[in-house]
């Protein structure tokens, strides 16, 4: 969707003692992503994980850097998980019905597999996992909040569309490139909060569990996802959460943002936030210490 500075691309990315490190034993299908982490040293465990999905155009290692993750990492003591795309344009398939479908065979369950990995062999703490994804990687974090709640406790999505929009009929998780949804992009589809909330229920049936707790940037500027789809996604969520109500607050967290939290709660306990970013294009700028308060690590 858009390239970053090739500097960004290296192909390691070290920060203190640590690195950034390809898991070259992670065999879990069903697609095959590659998986990155980073870990800090002396890490206490369990330590809360948080799966950061990059764009399209990009790569595990360029968002190690874009993501601006890792100096949290080693000052909260996080496992950091990068998937990285297996397309030739670097997008996540967000279109097929198995990576919609909670345990469908598609994209979103390799990166659900590679939280269990995280788990069981990095010393990963399972109740304290999150996501961040930007554009390709914040429709993905939207489908993995759908798809996988009872994995993800929140996330923060920036530029991104709602849970189920990119859907292509006759996708397949295996295709490359993924599905690309023109309507949806462009924000020209719509529906009520209730078809919305709909369509993110039948993708995990029989779900009663706590839903992923949600966090949402977009531009107005937006030409790539257009800015239709952040009121799209704000009321899918606040459909699936359940929430009514919701409280604008100008110039947060800076000028030209406006801030509106949904039901009950604050900046960093609320269960829906959202963020409408004047004049800003594709994409919103990664604002980690944000992610990492709503979040709630420590």
């Amino acid at each position: 969707m858009q390239l970053r500075n090739l500097a960004a691309l290296s192909a390691l990315a070290t920060l203190g003692s640590a690195q950034l490190k390809q898991v070259t034993d992670f065999s879990a299908t069903p697609t095959r992503l590659g998986m990155y982490s980073y870990v800090p040293a002396n890490l206490k465990t369990p330590a809360p994980i948080i799966v950061a999905v990059h764009h399209c155009q990009g790569s595990a290692q360029g968002y190690s850097s874009e993501s601006q993750l890792m100096p949290q990492a080693d000052k909260h003591g996080i496992i950091l998980i990068f998937p990285n795309s297996k397309s030739g344009g670097g997008c996540f398939d967000v279109a097929s019905t198995a990576t919609l479908t909670h345990d469908g065979g598609g994209d979103s369950q390799t990166i659900a597999n590679m939280v269990k990995y995280a788990v069981d062999k990095l010393g990963g703490d399972a109740q304290r996992t999150y996501v961040v994804g930007t554009s390709s990687g914040a429709m993905m974090a939207n489908v993995l909040a759908g798809a996988y709640p009872d994995v993800f406790k929140a996330a923060s999505v920036y530029s991104g569309v709602p849970d189920g929009c990119f859907y292509v009929q006759g996708s397949t998780a295996t295709q490359d490139p993924p599905g690309w949804a023109n309507a949806c992009a462009n924000g020209q589809l719509t529906h009520t909060a209730a078809q919305w909330g709909d369509m993110t229920r039948s993708y995990y049936p029989g779900y009663n569990g706590t839903r992923t707790r949600m966090q949402i940037f977009h531009g107005t500027a937006d030409s790539t996802l257009r800015y239709p789809n952040y009121q799209e996604q704000l009321k899918q969520w606040s459909n699936v959460l359940g929430l009514t109500g919701s409280k604008d607050t100008a110039n947060t967290p800076q000028s030209g943002y406006t801030q509106t939290i949904y039901g009950d709660g604050t900046t960093t306990t609320a269960q829906l936030v959202g963020y409408s970013a004047a004049n800003v294009g594709h994409t919103v700028p990664q604002h980690p210490d944000m992610d990492i308060a709503f979040f709630g690590i420590p």
